[in-house]
């Protein structure tokens, strides 16, 4: 009996062994390797760097929680004005990593990595400030879905856009989300029936991007725009923001009334006095960047 027990013992110490020299090369795996995402702040932008060049910076999970905890901090921060979403290397990003997407990881991990990449795109819009994607290169399925989930997209004349998971026998279903509610419905058809790459000036003739730069003022053209919107009021640019996402998903009616509403609460802010008195007085507003109330 005790000479069982001692095998068995010596047996889940070997286990645990094993476990342990498996975790320890998981650890020095991610530390040794470079960060899914890079990110730096200065002067109110936030730059948020797809960094994984090497595999197309697939959206794996590991990149994808990676950018879900850029976007995240101190989003609240009056500090934070405007996020900018780029990537190194010439593929902004190709999609799900497909080796993720395989039966042996199984449905529990597979249901994880659409919930986490959902809650990405999804905080995009739903976070306070602007997130501008700036896009130099090929952006594919997932890729093209976070592009069409910026509220402005600033692309090189190169850039190329698809939905090709059809052709690899998986619908980008959750893409045509967001690309469904950035273009006409037949052209998103189009590109999730077939997976045919559209151009730079196709995506901007049919909505999904804001604008089309020659690469070498790419950035230079981001962040003007970038700058441009940190002139503004937070709390106004806030509540714009919200407020125009909330009424796109109402009938007309409903959205003027709820515009309606927000334009007098808007009035009610002290930035919002700020701004008119400003103008009267023909001078440079001096916002005060807090949701503080001038009137009831």
């Amino acid at each position: 009996m005790a000479r069982s027990l001692l095998f068995r013992a010596a047996g889940v110490f070997q286990l645990s062994r094993t476990k342990l020299r498996m975790n320890m090369s998981r650890f020095y795996c991610q530390t040794e390797s470079e960060p899914p995402t890079i990110s730096q702040q200065n002067d109110g932008i936030r730059r948020i760097i797809l960094n994984n060049p090497r595999k197309r910076n697939a959206l794996s999970l590991s990149m994808l929680e990676s950018l879900r905890e850029n976007i995240l901090t101190d989003v609240d921060s009056d500090d934070l004005r405007v996020i900018i979403i780029s990537a190194k290397g010439p593929v902004f990003s190709s999609g799900h990593d497909l080796k993720e997407l395989t039966s042996a990881q199984g449905r529990e991990y597979h249901t994880q990595v659409f919930h986490t990449c959902a809650e990405v795109m999804t905080l995009i819009q739903d976070i306070p400030v602007p997130v501008i994607a700036m896009v130099n290169g090929v952006a594919t399925a997932a890729g093209c879905q976070l592009v069409a989930s910026c509220d402005i997209a600033v692309v090189t004349e190169k850039s190329t856009f698809a939905t090709p998971g059809v052709n690899v026998g998986l619908f980008c279903s959750t893409p045509a989300v967001a690309i469904g509610r950035a273009v006409p419905r037949k052209v998103a058809m189009e590109m999730l029936f077939t997976g045919t790459p559209i151009s730079a000036h196709d995506a901007l003739l049919h909505g999904l991007i804001s604008k089309v730069v020659p690469e070498e003022r790419l950035e230079e053209e981001t962040l003007a725009i970038a700058r441009r919107v940190c002139e503004a009021s937070r709390p106004v640019v806030a509540l714009g923001k919200a407020t125009f996402q909330r009424q796109m998903a109402q009938g007309r009616d409903a959205a003027y009334a709820t515009t309606s509403k927000v334009m007098v609460d808007n009035l009610a802010l002290r930035d919002g006095q700020e701004g008119i008195r400003a103008f009267i007085e023909k001078r440079k507003p001096e916002w005060s960047h807090r949701a503080e109330k001038a009137h009831d």
